[in-house]
C-alpha cells in the first residue's frame, strides 16, 4: 500500500473505532435495560444480570460493525472532500477505482472481525447463555419463591412466604390451591424446604396444617382440617414453571451446521437443509462489511464540488445501504421458510457490489465541459480616410 492508501486507511480506522463504540454502547444499553428488568423481576442477583448482558455483547457487536464501517467511510470521505484532499488526489491522476483500494482493505478488515464474531464468539456466547437460561428456568426458588409478597405462579394458586432463612428454609409458608371450584386446599407450615428430585421439585413442609374446603351443589360446604409434623408435596404440578427452552441452531458452530449430526438435529428439532441454511447465513454476514464501506465511499464520489457540501450523496448512500439490508432481511426470511433457497443469502452482497461498481464507473467517467458560446463576429473597421 502506498502512503496515500495508508493515510486513508488510518483515517477510516480511527473513525470506525469511534462509531463502533457509540453504536455498540447505544444498542447494548437498550438490550441490557430490558434484560435487567426481566432478570430483576425473576429475583436474580446483579452478578447474573451482568453475566447475561456480557454474553449478549458479541451478538450486538457483530450486528453493529458493518453499520459502523459504513458511517466511518461516509464521514472520512466527506472530510477528504471538504478539505480538498480528495480533489488533490484526483488531480494527481488517481482514478476512483484506484482510490477505492483503501476502503476495500478497510472493509475486508471489518469483515474479518465480523467473521471471527459470527463463527466463534457469538455461537459460544449463545450456547453459554442457553445453558444459563436453562439453569434459571429450573430454579423454582429464584423464579417464584420470594419473601414478603404474594405470588401467583399458576392459575388458581397463591403463595406467600414470610421469610427465607440463609440456609434456604422457607419460614411461615402459606399455599392455596384453588384450581378446582369444588375443592379448595390451603397449606400452612412453620418451616418448609424445596428439594429437587429426578421427577421434579418437591416441597417438604414441617409443623403445619392442611385445610380442605369441599363444595357440592345443594349441600353445605364441608371444611376438614389436618395437622401434620411433616408433609411432602409435589409442587411441580402446581407451579407453572417455565419449560426449559430447546436448543437453537445459532448455538452451534458453523462446521457442525454444515455437517449436522443426529444429536444436533434431535436437540434443535431442525432438518439438515435448515441447519445448512443457517450456516450459509452466517457465511454471508461478513460480506456486508466491505459492501457497506465501499457504498459509503463510492456514493460520495458522485457529483461535483458544491458549496452546500455532499449531503445529497450522503442521503443516496444511506438509501443504498438500507436497500441492501432490506434485501438481506428478505433473503433470510425466504431461507427460513424454504431452506433450499439459501443462495438468496448471498444476493445482497452481489447487489451491493454491483451498486458500488456502477457508482465508481459513473464517478470515473470524464464530465463534459460545456463550451462557451461563440461571440458574434465584429464588423470590419472602415479604412482610414474612407468616406463614411
Amino acid at each position: 500500500m502506498t502512503r496515500i492508501d495508508r493515510y486513508m486507511l488510518l483515517q477510516f480506522l480511527t473513525q470506525f473505532g469511534f462509531f463502533a463504540l457509540v453504536l455498540v454502547s447505544v444498542y447494548w444499553i437498550n438490550r441490557a435495560v430490558r434484560l435487567f428488568e426481566q432478570l430483576i423481576q425473576d429475583g436474580q442477583t446483579a452478578l447474573v444480570v451482568l453475566e447475561f448482558t456480557a454474553l449478549t455483547l458479541p451478538l450486538v457487536i457483530s450486528l453493529v460493525l458493518p453499520v459502523a464501517a459504513f458511517a466511518a467511510t461516509v464521514y472520512g470521505t466527506n472530510r477528504f472532500a471538504s478539505e480538498s484532499e480528495l480533489t488533490v488526489m484526483q488531480a494527481v491522476g488517481l482514478s476512483p477505482w484506484r482510490l477505492a483500494r483503501a476502503p476495500l482493505v478497510f472493509g475486508l478488515i471489518v469483515a474479518l472481525m465480523v467473521a471471527a464474531l459470527a463463527h466463534g464468539l457469538v455461537p459460544a456466547a449463545r450456547a453459554r447463555l442457553a445453558d444459563r437460561q436453562a439453569d434459571i428456568a429450573e430454579n423454582v426458588t429464584a423464579s417464584f419463591l420470594r419473601a414478603g409478597s404474594f405470588q401467583y405462579p399458576g392459575e388458581g394458586v397463591t403463595l406467600f412466604i414470610g421469610s427465607i432463612a440463609p440456609d434456604g428454609r422457607l419460614l411461615d409458608l402459606f399455599l392455596e390451591d384453588a384450581r378446582s371450584t369444588a375443592r379448595q386446599i390451603t397449606y400452612t407450615a412453620e418451616e418448609s424446604m424445596l428439594l429437587r428430585t429426578d421427577s421434579g421439585p418437591r416441597l417438604v413442609m414441617l409443623r403445619g396444617m392442611v385445610q380442605t374446603l369441599e363444595t357440592v351443589a345443594g349441600e353445605v360446604p364441608r371444611l376438614s382440617t389436618t395437622r401434620f409434623a411433616d408433609l411432602t408435596y409435589d409442587i411441580g404440578s402446581m407451579l407453572s414453571v417455565r419449560s426449559t427452552p430447546g436448543r437453537d441452531l445459532r448455538d452451534y458452530s458453523t462446521w457442525r451446521l454444515l455437517n449436522p449430526d443426529p444429536a444436533l438435529l434431535e436437540a434443535t428439532g431442525a432438518t439438515p437443509p435448515r441447519a445448512r441454511a443457517e450456516a450459509h447465513e452466517r457465511l454471508a454476514q461478513p460480506l456486508l462489511a466491505p459492501v457497506g464501506a465501499l457504498l459509503g465511499f463510492a456514493m460520495l464520489l458522485l457529483g461535483g464540488y458544491s458549496r452546500f457540501g455532499v449531503w445529497r450523496q450522503v442521503i443516496w448512500a444511506i438509501v443504498a445501504l438500507l436497500f441492501v439490508h432490506m434485501l438481506s432481511t428478505t433473503a433470510a426470511a425466504q431461507a427460513a421458510q424454504a431452506p433450499g433457497r439459501w443462495p438468496l443469502l448471498y444476493l445482497p452482497a452481489v447487489v451491493g457490489a454491483a451498486m458500488v461498481a456502477a457508482a465508481l464507473w459513473l464517478a470515473a467517467r470524464p464530465r463534459r465541459v460545456r463550451a462557451p458560446a461563440a461571440a458574434p463576429a465584429a464588423a470590419p473597421a472602415p479604412a482610414r480616410g474612407a468616406a463614411p
